[in-house]
């Protein structure tokens, strides 16, 4: 079965075309600078197994990107099917679930708008993901669309460590909450993390995830199901990031909005965006920032410190939580691609049974399932290649044929 997975933004969309029967990725691309013009550079980029290719188009809305798909998918050249039939549905990534249910979902009209009427959960992304499902509806009439929630994975948290201390009707009438974020990426290497582990007849019960990149969040995963999880009620919670500050005091954002003369939004905005790495030394990709620790930049080098100090503090509160630690695994664009961060990170958790074997973690390849943790270390500790998109595959699979089964019965 062919199945889309998009991740639409307000002017991006990225794509894969996977053949759930054997997880093959027939084709993938992005799509950017949706709604913009004047630009320069592609901004559209394709790659497929029969070929790839690199355009520059003016779409006026995520409609018009659609259409710009479907005749890369369907491209005498580098096309991978030959009509849209061959789809047999759309799986979109939804950031939040609202207060509707977490489970993926066969979308309709209705669904949309309930997920619309619940934008403020997300007012950074509902918006576009609603809009991306509507605009392929109308490129791809008959097409099922799914959503799968970026949220399911967490919803598995108990009230102990979702709920904040608000007053309980805050929780009960506006549903102030904990729901985490990035749960594909997690639940898709911790069941990978819990098989590989089952394999060699080692521990799996307790495991810490770590989903590093300009986005960042740790979870703790008992038995296979979340249980707690550091991204809060937005992305903006838990550790320092590109260009998120974290968790901060809430009344940095009073003081903040009053000393710079920024409305509330503007606060937030921002928190969101013009903080973290970047707020600190200038720059949001550790690879940069590592050049500069090199050349003896003292703010870099703080920013890894706290990098590093921060995740930690959430791996031995997790593992206090869980009441024991089996794994932790390292995952996302820095999770599996830094060897200087995972240092930074792990050169201090022998206390936890984690002995980080700083050779192993240098030379580990990219693309598979690594150990860098010593020889009999207590905890094992794994790098793991996250695979969003196939768990959104198989999510929306399974739900395209669980509405035909209900309806043929």
């Amino acid at each position: 079965m062919k199945i889309l997975v998009v991740n639409a933004g307000s002017s991006s969309l990225k794509y894969q075309l996977i053949e759930t029967d054997d997880s093959s990725v027939l084709c993938k691309g992005g799509i950017e600078r949706i709604g913009a013009g004047g630009f320069d550079k592609p901004n559209v980029s394709h790659k497929g197994i029969k070929g790839s290719k690199e355009i520059k188009v003016e779409l006026a809305d995520h409609t018009a990107a659609f259409n710009v798909l479907i005749s890369l998918l369907t491209d005498s050249e580098c096309g991978v099917i030959s009509s849209c039939d061959e789809i047999a549905a759309v799986g979109h990534r939804f950031v939040h679930s609202g207060t509707g249910s977490t489970e993926p979902v066969v979308l309709t009209s209705d669904k949309l708008d309930s997920l619309i009427a619940d934008k403020d959960l997300a007012p950074l992304h509902m918006p576009a993901n609603v809009s991306c499902v509507r605009s392929c509806m109308i490129a791809m009439p008959g097409v099922p669309n799914v959503a799968v929630f970026d949220t399911a994975f967490h919803s598995t948290m108990p009230p102990k460590a979702y709920m904040y201390g608000v007053r309980y009707e805050d929780y009960e009438d506006l549903h102030v909450r904990k729901y985490g974020f990035h749960g594909a990426s997690h639940r898709f290497v911790s069941a990978e993390a819990i098989e590989w582990l089952k394999a060699r007849n080692m521990p799996c019960g307790n495991i810490v995830t770590c989903h590093l990149g300009n986005g960042s969040s740790v979870s703790a995963v008992k038995d296979g199901k979340c249980v707690d999880t550091s991204m809060g009620m937005t992305p903006l919670e838990g550790m320092l990031m590109g260009t998120r500050s974290g968790s901060v005091d809430p009344f940095v954002v009073q003081y903040l909005a009053g000393k710079r003369g920024m409305s509330l939004d503007e606060t937030l905005a921002y928190l969101n965006k013009k903080c973290g790495f970047a707020g600190i030394c200038g720059y949001s990709d550790c690879r940069d920032i590592y050049k500069l620790v090199d050349e003896g930049d003292d703010k870099a080098r703080l920013v890894m410190e706290m990098f590093g100090y921060q995740i930690r503090k959430i791996i031995g509160s997790y593992a206090a939580g869980m009441n024991g630690l089996d794994a932790i695994v390292f995952t996302g664009g820095i999770g599996e691609n830094s060897d200087r961060a995972r240092a930074d990170i792990c050169k201090e958790l022998d206390f936890l049974g984690a002995r980080f074997d700083k050779n192993k973690s240098d030379t580990c390849p990219r693309g598979e399932i690594s150990v860098i943790s010593e020889d009999g270390s207590p905890v094992t500790m794994l790098v793991i290649p996250t695979n969003e998109e196939i768990v959104i595959a198989r999510d929306t699979r399974d739900a395209v044929i669980g509405k035909k089964v209900a309806e043929n019965n």
